[in-house]
C-alpha cells in the first residue's frame, strides 16, 4: 500500500507567518524554513519578535481566518486523496492550521504545538516528535507502507531522502541548487505525475526504485 507524504506550508497552503508579517508590518517574521535550516532557532526568533511587539496567539489567528489554500491547492488534494492515501507532515502547529485543513477537506494532519498564557501569549512550543517529519516517514515504512514525499524548504529534505520516492515542489533556488540529487518540481501537474509513476508500481518495485 502507497502514502503520500506532503508538506503543508508553500506546498498547499501560503506561509503563515509571511502572511502575519506582512499584516503586522514585521518584515523579520517573514523569515521561514526555506530560509533558516535550524527550526529551533527560527521559533525563538519568531516568539522573541511577538513578544516585543505584544502580538498573541489570537492576533495570528485573525489572519489566518482570512487565508485561503493555494490557487489549484484544493482540487489537487481532492484528486489526490481519490487515488491514495494523503498525510500532511508539517511543522505548523495545530492551533493555526484548522481553518485551512477544512478547507482542504481535512487530510490527516501531523503537526506540532504551540504553548499559550491564559492571555494567549505564546510561551513556547513543543515539537509532535524531534526530526518529525524523517521519523513519521520511517514509521510508515515500517508498517509496510511505500511512501512517496514532498515538499519546498529545508525541514522537508530528510522525509523526502527518507520516502521510497519524493522530489522538491516549488523550492527556493538555494535549496535546487544545493541538492541537485533530489528532483525538483513547480506545479500541481509536474506533482501529479511524479506520484501517479509511484503509485503505477507494485510496493515491491516502488521500495527498490530509489528515485531521490
Amino acid at each position: 500500500m502507497k502514502i503520500v507524504c506532503l508538506d503543508l506550508e508553500g506546498v498547499l497552503i501560503p506561509e503563515i507567518w509571511i502572511a502575519f508579517s506582512q499584516a503586522a508590518g514585521i518584515k523579520e517574521l517573514s523569515r521561514t524554513t526555506r530560509d533558516e535550516p535550524d527550526y529551533d532557532k527560527l521559533m525563538t526568533f519568531r516568539l522573541d519578535i511577538l513578544a516585543r511587539n505584544g502580538f498573541k496567539l489570537p492576533d495570528i489567528q485573525k489572519v489566518i481566518a482570512g487565508m485561503t489554500p493555494l490557487p489549484g491547492a484544493v482540487e489537487f488534494t481532492a484528486a489526490l486523496r481519490a487515488k491514495t492515501q494523503l498525510i500532511i507532515l508539517s511543522d505548523t502547529f495545530e492551533q493555526f492550521a484548522a481553518p485551512l485543513m477544512k478547507q482542504l477537506g481535512y487530510p490527516a494532519l501531523f503537526c506540532n504545538t504551540l504553548i499559550t498564557g491564559a492571555d494567549g501569549t505564546v510561551l513556547s512550543w513543543k515539537l509532535r516528535q524531534k526530526n518529525g517529519k524523517k521519523e513519521a516517514v520511517k514509521a510508515l515504512k515500517s508498517c509496510n507502507f511505500s511512501i512517496f514525499a514532498a515538499g519546498d524548504s529545508f525541514n522537508d529534505l530528510a522525509m523526502i531522502e527518507e520516502a521510497d520516492s519524493g522530489c522538491l515542489f516549488n523550492a527556493p533556488e538555494s535549496i535546487i541548487k544545493a541538492y541537485p540529487h533530489i528532483p525538483h518540481v513547480e506545479n500541481y501537474s509536474a506533482l501529479t505525475a511524479r506520484i501517479d509513476n509511484f503509485l503505477a508500481l507494485d510496493d515491491e518495485t516502488a521500495r527498490r526504485t530509489k528515485s531521490v
